[in-house]
């Protein structure tokens, strides 16, 4: 039996936007945590181009000529930070039911969960399938809230850590809810801990959230709102 455990590779587009702000506050190298990463497509988000696109205007990340550019449309007044991605550390996916890039029925499986009439999202996820082939990050199976404190203990303690999640977090009970913050205010009395979420709030829009957590406090605000498939990105800042 299967779950239903979609890799929107799309949604790369508005990490982007994320990772650099964080980069711009904490300094670099980033050290990278995905929980619930499907497959791990979004665990390469540096991997791939984005093209943000407004009134015929673009504005590229760079490089710009990777494999893979992904199209974002532009709404509202503000640009989100382009340039070059952040350097990146380390990176790991936490993951109860990984998806097994390396099987043809696992592959089939994502290629199913795409809605068949989104052709442009079959072409990004087939691109995506063949630069995961030469990255393959470390994906580890289980429990991600049960498998978090190691994770973060084994990020050297002058670097970065950015946890971060993507339409994931709304199946967690309130009570998983509850223990994921609580883990990340421990493990903030140690160090600063970022997280970056896009997750659905039942709308037509999805907030892109960052938070600090440092000396068992948190701070969050909305950076943007978003297409929950990275369509589209509106930009506060």
């Amino acid at each position: 039996m299967r779950v239903t455990n979609t890799n929107e590779v799309g949604r790369s587009a508005l990490l982007h936007t994320g990772f650099r702000e964080i980069a711009k506050q904490s300094g670099e190298p980033l050290n990278l945590i995905e929980i619930g990463p499907s497959a791990g497509l979004n665990l390469i988000w540096d991997r791939y181009a984005v093209r943000y696109g407004r009134d015929g205007e673009s504005f590229f990340t760079e490089p710009c000529d990777l494999p893979l550019t992904i199209d974002c449309e532009l709404r509202g007044e503000n640009i989100p930070p382009v340039g070059s991605a952040p350097r990146i550390a380390s990176r790991v996916g936490l993951e109860r039911n990984p998806v097994d890039l390396s099987n043809d029925e696992d592959r089939d499986w994502l290629r199913a969960l795409v809605w068949p009439d989104h052709l442009a999202r079959f072409a990004r996820l087939e691109k995506a399938l063949e630069i995961y082939a030469h990255e393959q990050p470390k994906i580890i199976a289980g429990d991600a809230l049960a498998l978090l404190p190691e994770a973060i203990a084994a990020i050297p303690e002058d670097q970065p850590v950015c946890v971060y999640h993507t339409m994931v977090i709304y199946q967690f009970s309130e009570e998983m809810r509850e223990g994921f913050n609580n883990l990340l205010i421990a493990a903030s009395l140690r160090r600063p801990i970022w997280r970056l979420g896009l997750e659905d709030n039942l709308k037509s829009d999805s907030p892109l959230t960052l938070g600090l957590y440092r000396d068992g406090t948190r701070e969050v605000r909305t950076l943007a709102l978003c297409h929950p498939h990275g369509g589209w990105i509106d930009w506060r800042g």
